[in-house]
């Protein structure tokens, strides 16, 4: 199985790409647990934010820029992870995902998560992220996972410190949506007669 993950983290080292690579473990564990292999692909817009804008302009991709696209579109889910910015994501991430054909992302599982320096942005993931999606026509998790700076240091509080949980229940959401999705495909595959075959069966013996 494929696993693309989209970090548009900016800074170095990133909590945005710290919590896309949780996401990617979490999911892994549990595709592993099902009996799966996982290829986990990470695409950092910080590096392809030259691309991008070319891209907008001139309407070519460059080679980096495409095999990005054909990552993401590619794989069986994506996890993609976006700072906030003014109460919304980022213009980068945006800019990555106006690139992509508004089909190629169609019942694509995706894991929509978000990082900021306050909780009070969290909602950014409802009103932004998942409208995204949905307008991608992508398959968006129940479980979006925001992270605030305060999530990161852990007070021992059962209360607040529930980023792991989150992360892993997300996880176990697109990793069953993914399975699901692969086995609906396999089912529907094995349905297909080849016409060569209906055409054997139709003969009198």
């Amino acid at each position: 199985m494929r696993l693309a993950v989209v970090s548009a983290g900016l800074s170095v080292p990133s909590s945005t790409r710290l919590l896309a690579d949780r996401l990617a473990a979490a999911t892994r564990r549990r595709l592993a647990a099902d009996g799966h292999e996982v290829d986990v692909r990470v695409v950092e817009l910080r590096d392809l934010a030259g691309d991008i804008a070319n891209n907008l302009v001139t309407g070519f991709p460059s080679a980096a820029l495409e095999e990005a696209v054909e990552t993401v579109t590619g794989a069986d889910g994506l996890i993609a992870v976006t700072p906030v910015f003014s109460a919304s994501y980022s213009g980068l991430f945006k800019s990555f995902f106006d690139v992509i054909d508004n089909t190629a992302l169609t019942g694509k599982p995706v894991l929509a998560a978000a990082t900021g320096g306050t909780a009070r942005h969290s909602l950014a993931l409802e009103h932004a992220l998942r409208p995204l999606f949905a307008y991608l026509r992508a398959i968006v998790v129940p479980t979006a996972v925001y992270a605030a700076s305060e999530d990161w240091g852990g007070s021992g509080d059962p209360l607040t410190d529930t980023l792991p949980t989150r992360i892993d229940r997300a996880a176990d959401e697109l990793a069953g949506l993914i399975g699901s999705r692969r086995g609906a495909a396999a089912l529907e595959a094995e349905a297909v007669v080849p016409f060569e075959q209906q055409l054997a069966a139709l003969r009198p013996e």
